[in-house]
């Protein structure tokens, strides 16, 4: 098994090099005789000596004069650049310092990832085609038909129904379920306890009681497609469910029968899609985000937590509140809001003024 955890340490001057980052670094970091030895990453409230940590914006300075932290990624703050060589603290300043804090903490740490191996307690259909330098854990099941790449990793206890397609270096974390016909791309992560491709939620109501509609659709995630813990994503009656290459959904997402989300878009915590939603390019929907059957959400839109979503979203917008509507508006609503019980009394001041006049 591979360690997640890798043991090393590195000079400054050597992390600059490695990040390749188009950066300014104060004179700590720039003469051999002050080249600083760094050990891992922290966060800078509690980072110990010899690690490194970030500065994202100057709303954090006074973590600059508290940190322990030997080295920081700045930004171009001038400012926060003289306040942490003040203190002693090596600096590189970027343009994006959470971006070069990611890129930092990936040469410190790598998640965990077994070696090739095939369990001997993992079920295999003879019909199944596995790929090269594949790793299957224990009590694996893996159904007919079903397709997996090159260099993929499934952990322990997933079930992979019939006639399923699993690109190159997709990891299946340990508990999740993959239904019949899904179509899962390259490099994809699916967490743990995840439901990709089950049965939408499909019943025609009649006098009686409800006809079941099967749902005989599939689910396709494009290329670097990444699921939450807990998530589910539905297959519909018939046609497809798509999420477009590189769409990144955290956990307790639930996607509905025949959605289509485009592609680079971001999904936050129990954000729920109803049938049929159109999602476009580079969406953002907060936490608790809810969408209504048959909404279309335009490229590059953004709906901030709880919005509830029952109409069509234009490109680019920003929408809050429930029903949704533009954030400015909802800003200032907001803002009257809390002074409802001051003006109702105004009101009824007004009222019983023009009544006395009566």
């Amino acid at each position: 098994m591979k360690s997640n955890v890798i043991d090393m340490a590195m000079k400054f001057s050597e992390l600059i090099q490695k990040l390749g980052a188009a950066a300014t670094c104060n004179s700590l970091a720039e003469k051999p005789e002050d080249d600083i030895e760094i050990t891992g990453v922290a966060p800078v409230e509690s980072a110990p000596t010899g690690t490194l940590s970030y500065i994202e914006g100057g709303k954090f300075a006074a973590q600059v004069g508290k940190t322990s932290a030997s080295a920081l990624i700045l930004p171009q703050d001038e400012a926060l650049k003289a306040q942490a060589t003040q203190r002693g603290i090596a600096w590189i300043a970027v343009s994006d310092p959470r971006l070069a804090f990611a890129q930092a903490i990936a040469l410190f740490y790598k998640p965990f990832h077994p070696d090739p191996e095939i369990h001997s307690t993992a079920v295999i259909h003879p019909s199944a085609a596995v790929g090269k330098e594949v790793y299957i854990g224990p009590h694996v099941v893996i159904e007919s038909g079903v397709k997996i790449g090159d260099r993929a990793c499934i952990h322990a206890n997933v079930a992979i129904y019939p006639d399923v397609q699993i690109g190159d270096r997709t990891i299946l974390h340990a508990n999740c379920t993959i239904h019949e016909r899904t179509q899962i791309g390259n490099d994809c992560v699916i967490h743990s306890g995840a439901v990709i491709g089950a049965e939408g939620f499909g019943f025609v109501a009649t006098p009686q009681s409800w006809f079941k509609m099967e749902q005989s659709g599939c689910t396709v995630l494009e290329d670097g497609v990444e699921v939450g813990c807990n998530s589910t994503i539905d297959r519909p009656a018939t046609g497809e469910t798509r999420v477009g290459r590189n769409t990144k959904i955290d956990n307790l997402v639930h996607i509905a029968h025949g959605c289509r989300i485009g592609s680079n878009c971001a999904l936050a915590g129990q954000v729920g899609l109803a049938g049929a939603v159109k999602v476009g390019n580079q969406v953002l929907l907060a936490g608790q985000v809810g969408i209504a059957p048959y909404a279309q959400i335009g490229d590059g839109a953004i709906a901030t937590a709880k919005a509830g979503i029952h109409n069509d979203i234009e490109a680019g917008a920003i929408v809050s509140g429930t029903p949704a509507i533009p954030h400015k508006v909802f800003l200032k609503a907001a803002a009257i809001y809390s002074r409802l019980p001051e003006l109702y009394q105004t009101l009824k001041q007004l009222q019983r003024q023009l009544e006395s006049k009566d």
